[in-house]
């Protein structure tokens, strides 16, 4: 918002400080303690090096207006805080008054009823004008705050958006279909040319101002090029209106067209400005000489809005700004905020007061939000640092936080590091990893196709990532993502997303180098799944963007109790590179369910006595068939090894000469020990002949 300091005069009575350059600073200093963000204080432009008298020694103020301050979109937003700051007089712009109330209406204005929450207010005026060029103060004014002079009657309607913050338009009367405005949504296909010369199709969702024919404008958009005011118009009619700001939103997005119009309603406009905006117009084209009010003034109002009253108490404006705030500053500065402060019984409790909250204010809805109003203008410079005092012990950590926590120190403890990435992803991207289209959430209003639906998995993000740190000169990745994932069949679910690719191990002399592969990222995730009590298998599996025969879904063990983890595997080559994957490289994934993580196990200490009687191993050459997963053959061993078996571990894998075809040799070394005594050779033989005959009958295998 691009303001001239000698707009803001007229409008704010503060006596003219010395002139030059700390003056300015000065104000754009005692904005920037109340909030306001000054980005630049520019020369007054003089166009062809000629001075105007009325702007000599001006500025520009170029402000950042927060999104929860649409009533400081306007040079009298600015002013009336101002004056606020230094305690000055706010001075109202001159309006007309209305030149024949009581006269009929020579345009009729109806608001559908289905369609009055879009619209609560419309507000219409004629006016007899004669089209030319502006002065030179109108529109040096409208260039310095960046908008383009047109006309007259076009330049009137930007000062007054400029001015008061209402956006207006103007209607050719005589290129309306009859004197008829209707306020209503667009029917299904039609179609209206805007301003900018562009035939925009219209849905059943977007509000429109038509005549008895046809859409003559978006609402709180744009006008339509068919009713523009020309060189040639003679009768105009001048419209403001309060439109609902989620309805301005939506439109916007959908025809990607933004404006400075939809840019304040989808902020908040002030429903009680539409009056005063024809008001003030009226006002100007008398001033310029370019018109006359034609009455009387139509006021359509079938949703009148009434202004929230909010309870202030002067206790807690203490205790909320750590400081005590005089009685007697509070209700001025919020008069001159254009707030209206009743005091109310006092009743032993302190001062309070029934805050009258004006329109335009749509940001002040509680208590809180008064006390910041009396902060800010106390300013934030002045309060003191305090340490708010504690009166409850602090509430302890919700559970998933402490699961989350252990996690990523189990994690970073295998060598990974943590990615965070957007809930929103491209609907191919979420397509490659949920081929079922029904499943996916999409967005209604997406800012981008990059991100126009929720992720129904974390994978699609992790490998950008991956993709981004290669493309980077980086090799050898690790990456993990705690996140929700989103399904329209299981709604939001917490996730752990994993990818790996490259060496499995440092580069050094004293390691044998071997690219990480799916057992390396299996034993990863079962070092998660022991961090919470839990053990966990593999079982094959096919699934989206996955290499078939090189997938498993992944169960775990807690407590007894086996769940679907998740999936792991090698992704699609043909999708990494799609992704746009630099190099070449196996890249492993996995996603696993976080619910499955038992919350009462893990992040406990736990102590076992160091054993006090030795152990006895036996070693096992097995053939047996090489389909079989390796989880069922643990299984058996441990189903049969008796009570005594704590240990079994793989250590040889062998196929070739001596080893029949479609057969494995498999070479396991298993592990016993007693709590209370040393085992006997006999008692270890006796269990590890068992375990081999279960072996031979459930298996088929034979000892070598």
């Amino acid at each position: 918002m691009r303001i001239p300091v000698s707009w803001l005069r007229e409008l704010v009575r503060i006596p003219p400080p010395p002139e030059g350059p700390a003056t300015i600073g000065a104000l754009a200093d005692a904005l920037t303690m109340r909030g306001f963000e000054v980005g630049a204080i520019e020369a007054w432009p003089e166009p062809d090096g000629e001075e105007d008298p009325s702007t000599a020694n001006d500025a520009i103020l170029d402000l950042e207006i927060t999104t929860n301050r649409p009533d400081c979109l306007s040079v009298l937003g600015i002013a009336r805080e101002v004056g606020a700051i230094y305690g000055a007089d706010l001075v109202d712009p001159v309006l007309a008054d209305d030149p024949a109330p009581d006269a009929k209406p020579a345009v009729s204005i109806t608001i559908l009823d289905e369609d009055t929450a879009l619209c609560p207010r419309y507000v219409g005026a004629l006016a007899n004008v004669e089209v030319g060029p502006s002065p030179r103060w109108l529109t040096t004014r409208l260039e310095a705050a960046d908008v383009r002079p047109i006309n007259n009657v076009v330049d009137v309607t930007n000062y007054v958006m400029l001015e008061l913050g209402q956006p207006m338009h103007a209607f050719d009367l005589s290129k309306l279909a009859g004197p008829e405005i209707r306020v209503r949504r667009a029917r299904a296909g039609e179609t209206v040319r805007t301003l900018d010369g562009v035939d925009r199709t219209l849905t059943t969702e977007m509000l429109t101002i038509a005549d008895a024919e046809r859409p003559v404008a978006v609402a709180g958009v744009m006008g339509g090029a068919e009713s523009e005011v020309s060189a040639a118009t003679r009768t105009i009619l001048l419209e403001a209106a309060y439109f609902d700001p989620i309805s301005v939103r939506r439109t916007n997005k959908q025809l990607t067209l933004s404006t400075d119009a939809s840019y304040r309603f989808e902020r908040g406009a002030d429903p009680e400005a539409p009056v005063r905006a024809v008001r003030r117009a009226w006002q100007l084209l008398r001033d310029l000489g370019a018109g006359q009010p034609r009455g009387p003034l139509i006021d359509c109002h079938p949703a009148p809005v009434s202004p929230k009253v909010v309870s202030l108490r002067h206790g807690r404006i203490g205790r909320v700004m750590g400081q005590t705030i005089e009685e007697d500053f509070v209700a001025p500065t919020l008069a001159r905020l254009g707030f209206t402060a009743e005091p109310t019984a006092d009743n032993g409790a302190g001062m309070s007061w029934l805050v009258t909250v004006p329109t335009f204010r749509v940001d002040v809805n509680r208590e809180e939000d008064l006390i910041e109003e009396v902060a800010r203008h106390h300013g934030y410079d002045r309060l003191p640092t305090t340490f708010p005092s504690l009166t409850r012990p602090a509430a302890p950590a919700a559970p998933w936080l402490r699961r989350d926590r252990l996690v990523r120190r189990l994690l970073t403890g295998c060598g990974f590091t943590e990615a965070i990435t957007y809930g929103f992803i491209e609907r191919d991207a979420a397509l490659a990893v949920q081929p079922d289209a029904d499943d996916i959430v999409a967005l209604a209003n997406p800012l981008s196709e990059l991100g126009a639906v929720l992720r129904p998995s974390l994978v699609p993000g992790l490998v950008d990532s991956l993709i981004h740190n290669r493309r980077r000169e980086q090799q050898d990745i690790r990456l993990f993502e705690l996140g929700s994932r989103f399904r329209q069949s299981a709604g939001e679910t917490p996730a752990l997303g994993l990818v790996v690719t490259g060496s499995a191990t440092p580069l050094h002399w004293s390691n044998i180098q071997h690219e990480g592969d799916l057992f390396d990222l299996s034993g990863v995730i079962a070092r998660v799944a022991a961090g919470f009590g839990g053990a966990v298998r593999l079982e094959p599996e096919t699934a989206p963007a996955m290499v078939v025969g090189r997938t498993a879904r992944v169960l775990i063990d807690v407590n007894g109790e086996t769940r679907p983890f998740g999936l792991t595997g090698q992704l699609d080559p043909t999708l990494a590179t799609a992704r746009g994957l630099p190099g070449q490289g196996a890249v492993y994934v996995a996603e696993l369910d976080l619910r499955c993580l038992d919350m009462d196990v893990f992040d406990r200490m736990q102590a076992a006595p160091v054993p006090r009687y030795p152990s006895i191993t036996r070693d096992l050459s097995l053939e047996i068939d090489d389909a079989l997963p390796a989880a069922e053959v643990r299984d058996t061993i441990r189903a049969a090894g008796g009570p005594y078996l704590i240990d079994i571990q793989e250590v040889d894998r062998y196929q070739g000469k001596g080893v029949a075809s479609g057969a494995v040799s498999l070479s396991i070394r298993l592990t016993f020990r007693a709590p209370d005594r040393t085992l006997t050779d006999p008692e270890v033989q006796t269990a590890t002949d068992d375990l081999v005959q279960a072996l031979a009958a459930t298996h088929q295998a034979a000892l070598r």
